[in-house]
């Protein structure tokens, strides 16, 4: 049996869960005023691993990246509320993207990389909402939701600064898992925390990604990246297929 993005116990706990998103929020976001701009380091475009194969460019960078469509083509022909929708759409074209970036590795083609992954964090934070509100909140905030995204980004490439692009990425990351942990509304929350913890993983593959390729030889950190941050996104697709609200489990 599927669960709605409109799971609602309802209760002061709920509005407890809405409370911290919101302070969190905002603190963090102040936050950001008493950072110096982040700039796009011009290195990060030299990955490690430079090999062309079958006259692709950066192959393994490039061909990592289909894990992540298959597990966003699966969420979307098995999901059919919007933010969960959204949220595998945003899975589905990050493989996209990204492969799309790795063949011409720039700031313009890294912008390509970054939006659907935005798409998928706001969705994430706004099917959250949903789930300790109703659906229709839920749909309603996507859209502000997706716009900070976006925005984000365009002020990246306006201005050169990165501060509220990383905001946006990690923001969901830090505050969903205690969100679920804290107050759940369904089961399934181990995947989420799972989630959570596989996706700082590929953080640091990523950030490792010449002295990985220096001792595995065959691969690059940022390959493995890929494909652990694919693997985070399966973890998203189970925590979706096997939710069941609490209520229903009592």
């Amino acid at each position: 049996m599927r669960v709605s993005s409109s799971v609602n116990p309802g209760g002061i706990r709920h509005n407890g869960a809405m409370l911290f998103l919101a302070g969190l929020g905002i603190v963090s976001l102040i936050g950001l005023g008493f950072l110096p701009p982040i700039l796009q380091d011009q290195a990060y475009h030299a990955f490690a691993d430079q090999r062309s194969l079958v006259g692709v460019p950066h192959f393994w960078n490039v061909v990592s990246n289909l894990p992540f469509v298959f597990v966003g083509a699966a969420g979307l022909m098995r999901f059919r509320d919007p933010t969960t929708v959204v949220l595998f759409l945003g899975i589905f074209l990050t493989g996209i993207g990204s492969s799309y970036y790795h063949l011409a590795p720039d700031d313009g083609t890294l912008f390509w990389d970054r939006l659907p992954m935005t798409i998928g964090f706001m969705a994430l934070l706004a099917g959250a909402i949903g789930e300790r509100t109703n659906a229709r909140v839920g749909v309603i905030v996507l859209w502000p939701l997706l716009a900070l995204g976006l925005f984000s980004l365009l002020t990246w490439r306006w201005t050169g600064d990165l501060r509220l692009y990383a905001w946006v990425q990690f923001y969901p990351v830090v505050a969903l898992p205690i969100l679920y942990w804290l107050f759940p509304t369904t089961t399934g929350t181990a995947w989420l925390i799972t989630a959570a913890a596989i996706y700082f993983l590929a953080k640091l593959l990523e950030y490792l990604d010449v002295q990985f390729y220096s001792v595995a030889g065959a691969l690059s950190g940022h390959t493995f990246k890929h494909l652990a941050a694919a693997a985070a996104c399966y973890a998203i697709l189970r925590y979706f297929s096997d939710r069941r609200p609490l209520a229903q489990t009592a």
